[in-house]
């Protein structure tokens, strides 16, 4: 059996969760649970060109609130 991913012709989205994690997700495949369509079917490369264009921090979101939430309550403690 050979990857859906491998196909040169495959056609595919760009699925992302709830922490803002980006996935290529073939268009043959139903997209999971959790995940919604954030790019249209679309060739491989510009499934990918959008993933590295919008997909710019890797952390996930929930890292990122609890990051400004330390930062926010550590400068509360120094005033």
């Amino acid at each position: 059996m050979s990857n859906s991913i491998d196909d040169p012709n495959g056609r595919f989205f760009v699925v992302v969760n709830a922490e803002g994690q980006h996935s290529l997700w073939p268009e043959s495949v139903q997209v999971p649970d959790g995940w919604t369509v954030s790019h249209s079917a679309a060739d491989c490369a510009s499934c990918i060109h959008f993933i590295n264009t919008n997909w710019t921090d890797m952390r996930p979101l929930s890292l990122v609130a609890h990051m400004a939430r330390t930062a926010s309550s550590e400068k509360e403690s120094v005033r």
